[in-house]
């Protein structure tokens, strides 16, 4: 059984936001975005391998991740981001 998204008014919104303390929303907007992030880099076809540089982006991108969900697994583990996947 999945759960399908339902969108909420942006007023719901904000009165959920206000319940919540200003560094977990941070903390789920950074995992939000070093989740996108770190799927984003993929080895050439064939090589199996990243370039370096792209390899060293990813996995700060991946600890941005880790410190994210940190914060975020401590107020709630319901709100953990994983990379490249939907929420775990």
């Amino acid at each position: 059984m999945s759960i399908i998204p339902v969108p909420i008014p942006d007023a719901v919104a904000v009165v959920i936001g206000a319940c919540i303390p200003k560094h977990v929303l941070r903390a789920e907007v950074d995992a939000e975005f070093a989740a996108v992030d770190a799927s984003r880099y993929h080895a050439p076809v064939g090589s199996g391998l990243l370039r370096h540089e792209d390899q060293q982006d990813r996995e700060q991108q991946l600890a941005e991740l880790a410190w994210a969900n940190k914060v975020l697994a401590a107020h709630n583990p319901g709100l953990i981001v994983k990379a490249g996947g939907p929420r775990g």
